[in-house]
């Protein structure tokens, strides 16, 4: 065998392995999903450490009731301060806290593609009803090219579903005995 048919041997059998070896490390990356529990209920958007404008932290909350519920996972979504959600079996509670925002402004975004992002970072943690925390993450939301502030509230709330939907699978449904 010559010296280049050697080395392209070598590149390729590398090749094969380096492929094979990125792929087991993406399925590690991937969460178990597990069941969804029945119900969740979706608190308000906690802004203890940042000072969030109200149009943002209500932006927020409702396009997050909106994403969670296209999701499909939970049977039931109760809003904040629904007294149902208390005698709800099997019920987790969402709760999000801003912990970062930069408001962008959308002209700076129209006239060069290097600044102007609005960002919006929370810290997220879905809770059963036991206390025991079943997810918690950061997630950011932004928006960086074209668009309007607010687009970043929408960036998030689709974040939040993704990582609930990313983790819980629906239910199966119940088969007849």
């Amino acid at each position: 065998m010559t010296t280049g048919k050697f080395i392209r041997a070598l590149f390729s059998l590398l090749l094969i392995a380096g492929v094979g070896a990125g792929a087991v490390v993406r399925a590690q990356d991937k969460p178990v999903r597990q069941p969804a529990p029945h119900a969740i209920q979706i608190l308000k958007i906690e802004s203890s450490e940042i000072k969030l404008p109200p149009a943002f932290q209500m932006a927020i909350y409702e396009r997050a009731l909106e994403e969670v519920k296209k999701t499909g996972i939970f049977a039931e979504i109760y809003r904040d301060g629904d007294t149902r959600a208390t005698s709800a079996a099997d019920r987790v509670v969402l709760h999000t806290d801003v912990r970062g925002f930069t408001k962008g402004s959308a002209r700076a975004r129209q006239v060069t593609t290097v600044a102007g992002k609005t960002s919006i970072k929370v810290h997220m943690q879905l809770i059963n009803q036991d206390g025991k925390v079943l997810l918690e993450k950061d997630i950011e939301g932004k928006v960086r090219f074209l668009g309007e502030n607010m687009r970043a509230t929408f960036d998030l709330a689709k974040k939040i579903a993704h990582t609930l939907k990313d983790n819980f699978q629906k239910p199966a449904p119940a088969t007849k005995s």
